[in-house]
């Protein structure tokens, strides 16, 4: 997050700056004037703003508005397809992967490779993450952009305001600093890939609410809170904990310790042993066809796991009271067979009835996307912090 600027006229030139650009990021093609009218300032004052924020490579004139306006037209504005952008990567229980986002949220460089990093050490992991980083870069950088900074997303517990993993049970890391290991040569942040799922629905989902719930149902499952707009971490960043859950506590074990953890239940690789299918062997796509033609036994499998993720999310939903529930990651596309268990199981456990649940449009795609997005936001949050570097 952005530190707060401070109120002092350079501050406020700050957050009118920022104000500006965020405004053309969301709105644009936009005219001087018609930014003026949208954030309050005057014309002159928005010109002055705006002519700071092309020289500085953020903002593009288009040429003059398309006919058909009262008045003379005036210059469209349009973030710069070649100014700053976000580089985002995540490492995956079977992936990694590394994307590069312009300022108006468009992804000009994408890399992804199949890899299984169970039980792999932290050291060949970030070297091979470090080379799809140093890929995207060189491509975005041939694209014109220059790349503000790099945000990672990790399977597991991580610091708070620092890279470093507590536990990745699904990864088998515990109190492992990747600072040291990470590309060097730009800010670098590493987060949670549910924290970072959530937030790119937050800031790209269609109808995304201000208070929900975010499921991100992969090998493993990861949650996060999102309350008046803001991700919930807890103190030390650990808020969202949903798969390690019990759901059954006389359940099986599980790699973080305990027992009938949902994980157990209603991760991917739960529902292929539950089906009587081999992990590894069948992809989400085969198992929603499956599941499409009656298959009776993946039928099951899914019910099962649509109820676990019920009864985990109903102490979620109750303590919390959010606005609705968000199911994205892998397991997204097998939303017709898991939501309507999952949705009994709300219904009966919560207080209040037909608590919307959503599917994300994103997919497996939300915490790559989000990754890249966070560094986007900082940049439109202050972009005289990257003038300043």
């Amino acid at each position: 997050m952005t530190a707060a600027l401070p109120d002092t006229q350079q501050g406020m030139r700050r957050r009118n700056l920022s104000r500006v650009l965020h405004t053309v990021a969301a709105r644009g093609p936009l005219s001087r004037a018609a930014v003026a009218a949208r954030i309050g300032l005057t014309r002159a004052a928005v010109s002055t703003l705006v002519d700071e924020l092309i020289r500085a490579g953020f903002l593009d004139e288009l040429g003059p508005e398309r006919p058909g306006r009262v008045g003379r037209p005036g210059s469209a504005l349009a973030v710069s397809a070649r100014g700053p952008a976000g580089l985002g990567a995540e490492i995956g229980v079977d992936h990694l992967s590394v994307c590069a986002v312009d300022l108006s949220g468009t992804v000009r460089a994408r890399v992804v490779r199949p890899v299984d990093n169970r039980e792999r050490a932290a050291e060949p992991v970030l070297a091979a993450l470090g080379a799809l980083v140093d890929e995207v870069r060189i491509t975005a950088e041939g694209l014109g952009l220059r790349p503000a900074g790099l945000a990672v997303a990790v399977p597991g517990l991580v610091e708070r305001d620092r890279p470093f993993v507590v536990r990745a049970p699904n990864l088998g890391w515990t109190d492992t600093d990747l600072g040291p290991l990470l590309p060097a040569g730009l800010p670098v942040t590493v987060d949670n890939e549910a924290n970072f799922g959530a937030l790119a629905e937050l800031w790209t989902g269609e109808g995304a609410h201000e208070n929900f719930v975010h499921v991100s149902a992969a090998i493993g499952i990861g949650a996060a809170v999102v309350l008046g707009g803001e991700l919930l971490r807890g103190t030390r960043g650990f808020a969202g904990e949903l798969g390690h859950v019990p759901v059954r506590p006389e359940g099986p074990s599980c790699p973080c310790g305990g027992r009938g953890c949902l994980e157990q239940y209603a991760g991917q690789e739960a529902v292929w042993r539950a089906a009587g299918l081999a992990p590894g062997q069948e992809t989400v796509g085969l198992l929603a066809q499956r599941a499409a033609e009656g298959d009776k036994a993946v039928l099951k499998a899914l019910r099962g796991a649509g109820s676990a993720l019920g009864i985990a999310l109903s102490g979620a939903v109750n303590l919390l009271d959010p606005e609705g529930v968000v199911l994205g990651g892998s397991l997204s596309p097998l939303a017709e067979w898991l939501l309507p268990p999952l949705r009994r199981e709300l219904t009966r456990r919560t207080a209040t009835a037909n608590r919307p649940v959503t599917v994300s449009r994103l997919g497996r795609e939300g915490p790559l996307l989000g990754a890249a997005h966070s560094v986007v936001r900082a940049v439109l949050d202050d972009p005289v912090a990257l003038t300043a570097d």
